[in-house]
């Protein structure tokens, strides 16, 4: 019975996981990992998922800091789209947008003529219109001392 307790105490000390390894599996991986092919890329991947699976309090710094960047670092898809100068780019392109649809609504309004109802005698004829029809008349035109413009709207 002690014989088979000895026995396994030395082959559980005996076992070594990969992650209590002397070396880091990427050494300063900040620098190194955007640099290595996408073949070696994967490779250290599969290695770091299997120091992942061992013991997190044996696992070294220089490796806990790999796994990290391997992946959530600004790499491959998680590379920033957005390089020096594109801000500018972006506000001269929303400012030149805006001055066209202004230009464009501009000539198109000037060129439209005036409608024919907007003008001050339409409207104060459909103010008349309103106090035969004694539209709104509790609080509307068609009130007792109504001071409002009515469908007036420019002077």
């Amino acid at each position: 019975m002690f014989r088979n307790a000895a026995v396994r105490a030395a082959q559980l000390s005996g076992r070594r996981f990969q992650s209590t390894a002397s070396a880091p599996v990427l050494a300063q991986a900040e620098q190194t990992f955007a640099t290595l092919p996408k073949t070696e890329q994967v490779q250290v991947i599969k290695r770091l998922n299997e120091v992942m699976k061992g013991d997190w309090t044996k696992v070294s710094a220089e490796d806990k800091k790999a796994i990290y960047y391997a992946t959530y670092g600004p790499h491959n898809y998680r590379r920033p789209h957005v390089k020096k100068g594109d801000n500018m780019k972006v506000a001269i392109g929303v400012i030149a947008t805006i001055a066209v649809s202004f230009t464009i609504s501009s000539l198109v309004r000037s060129s439209v003529p005036k409608q024919r109802t907007l003008n001050k005698e339409w409207q104060e004829a459909s103010n008349e219109i309103a106090r035969e029809a004694n539209m709104n008349p509790i609080s509307g035109i068609s009130s007792e001392g109504y001071a409002g413009k009515g469908f007036v709207q420019h002077d």
